[in-house]
């Protein structure tokens, strides 16, 4: 079981913030989750910066892209490092019915 009690120390300026966009239905692949599991990772620190506009590590034009997403209601990306050489991917759909957290070889 991954180690929720990073989501409680999350930074308190981070908590002042409202989300920018609705989530939907949180899943996650067989892939991220076993990666969040053997990492001892909680996925709660990278929903919260995900839904919070911290893209993560994506190129400017993906950073645009991510910027008029939210006026326009197109697909929303988020890029983050975990341990190592290590990604995951959080994916907000156009319709914003679901986010997804994936690996990158796993789209």
């Amino acid at each position: 079981m991954a180690d929720t009690s990073q989501a409680a120390a999350w930074p308190k300026q981070t908590q002042l913030k409202r989300p920018l966009f609705p989530l939907g239905k949180v899943v996650a692949t067989p892939g991220a989750l076993s990666l969040f599991e053997a990492l001892n990772t909680s996925p709660l620190e990278y929903l919260f910066r995900h839904v919070l506009g911290d893209w993560g590590e994506l190129e400017a034009e993906d950073r645009q892209a991510n910027e008029a997403a939210l006026v326009h209601g197109t697909r929303i990306v988020s890029s983050y490092r975990l341990q190592g050489e290590r990604r995951i991917w959080l994916i907000t759909e156009a319709d914003r019915s679901a986010t997804t957290f994936l690996l990158p070889e796993e789209y």
